[in-house]
């Protein structure tokens, strides 16, 4: 059995569907990067470095189907 292709998926969704599909993912992106940036200041505030890959921008290029 294949795994059906997300692209199948998207045509069939009506333009709202994708539009509320669109800001539930742009939500966590926001989520995720103002986790990282208070990780951030916390380490700044304590003194220490940041850890370099929790400061590295995710891509979507990887993740693009």
């Amino acid at each position: 059995m294949t795994a059906p292709d997300d692209s199948m998926g998207r045509e069939a969704m009506g333009k709202s569907e994708q539009a509320a599909l669109r800001e539930q993912r742009l939500a966590a992106k926001l989520r995720e990067n103002l986790k990282r940036r208070k990780q951030q200041a916390r380490a700044r505030a304590a003194g220490h470095e940041p850890d370099p890959d929790a400061s590295a921008p995710e891509t979507d290029a990887d993740k693009k189907p």
